[in-house]
């Protein structure tokens, strides 16, 4: 096995990015963070490094425990690192995935039936 790993591939064999190259990206605007400062895609992972990723549905904070040269299935890759996200974020996760917005209207709000629109338009040729 290679001892150099980039971060970029460390990230996407652990299924936090879908594609190395959105995980390249994450590091390249930012949104990964190794001691507080942005971190290179091609920085080398080491064990025992701890990392902040941002990415689209939550803010992971995770520890290196070993190194994962290639893509595995999840049961496997969750081996390979500790999640040590703060409770206020797993928190923020679980208050949004309760008040998820489906983008359909909640019934009786909004427009109205159609016995309401006939008692509208009822209600306005009597005048």
């Amino acid at each position: 096995m290679p001892e150099k790993l980039r971060l970029d591939k460390y990230l996407w064999a652990i299924r936090l990015f879908k594609t190395r190259t959105l995980a390249a990206a994450a590091c390249d605007n930012g949104k990964v963070k190794f001691n507080g400062f942005p971190a290179k895609a091609s920085k080398n992972v080491n064990t025992g490094d701890e990392y902040e990723v941002k990415t689209e549905s939550k803010k992971w904070r995770i520890k290196v425990t070993d190194l994962l040269y290639r893509r595995v299935k999840y049961e496997e890759a969750i081996k390979f690192y500790i999640d040590i996200t703060p409770a206020e974020e797993m928190e923020r996760l679980q208050f949004q995935a309760a008040v998820f917005y489906t983008g359909k209207r909640k019934s009786k709000i909004g427009r109205p039936t159609k016995k309401q629109r006939r008692d509208i338009d009822d209600f306005f040729e009597d005048q």
